[in-house]
């Protein structure tokens, strides 16, 4: 007790210290990252765009036995959405996933793993990825996932950017086919916001030169022997 009452007297400063110590630890810790890891600083900019450079994903690359694949990534005010095809384990959602953090790191002031890269300002990034069911909800996973996406689709501005990965997959095929495009469209004709688009509906790479600012990427796979290189 009587420390705490020497202490007392000390609250505020000692409180303005630790918030300091904080801050220095983020601080440290980015660049530390930075240093270690050949990252690079982002020009940040005031147009809507998004432009990487070989970009990496973060984790994947710390882990992988092997080197990381880089990718180029180029959103603009006519590039506005990417269909993303290829096949299952090709790198999809690391190549989406990359992007989202590369894009989060340099707005909170840190160092991104590319050679180069120019982000706009992005107001909030906004993610459909994965599938889990809400079974004490009474909620399949399908529905989860629509509830999720009109969610994202209500919330977002022009200035955001979407990450689905796969939507519509969780019902008939035709079905899933036709959600796919219907939010697909929205996105392009009323909100406006860069997107990425992952999907085994190749039917909606016929989208491309019908709604100005979707294109079309794919995944690109080799064989090599008896086994596969995904590029």
């Amino acid at each position: 007790e009587q420390l705490l009452e020497g202490f007392s007297q000390y609250l505020a400063p000692l409180q303005h210290m630790s918030l300091a110590l904080a801050e220095l630890d983020v601080l440290v810790a980015l660049a530390d990252r930075a240093a270690s890891l050949n990252w690079v600083k982002p020009q940040l900019v005031s147009q809507i765009t998004v432009d990487i450079k070989q970009g990496r994903h973060p984790v994947v690359e710390a882990v992988l036995n092997s080197p990381f694949t880089a990718n180029d990534t180029l959103l603009t005010s006519k590039q506005k959405m990417l269909i993303i095809t290829g096949p299952n384990m090709g790198g999809k959602s690391t190549f989406m996933r990359q992007t989202a953090l590369i894009v989060l790191l340099a707005h909170i002031g840190s160092f991104v793993p590319a050679q180069a890269a120019t982000i706009g300002c992005i107001d909030r990034i906004f993610t459909r990825i994965g599938s889990s069911d809400d079974l004490a909800g009474g909620r399949s996973t399908f529905m989860v996932e629509m509830t999720e996406t009109a969610q994202m689709l209500k919330a977002a501005t022009p200035q955001s950017l979407l990450i689905l990965d796969e939507v519509g997959r969780g019902t008939a095929t035709f079905d899933g086919m036709c959600l796919a495009q219907s939010i697909l469209e929205y996105i392009m004709q009323t909100i406006g916001c860069h997107t990425f688009f992952a999907t085994h509906y190749h039917e909606l790479t016929e989208l491309e030169g019908k709604i100005p600012g979707v294109n079309n990427y794919c995944i690109a796979v080799k064989e090599k022997g008896d086994d596969i290189v995904f590029l």
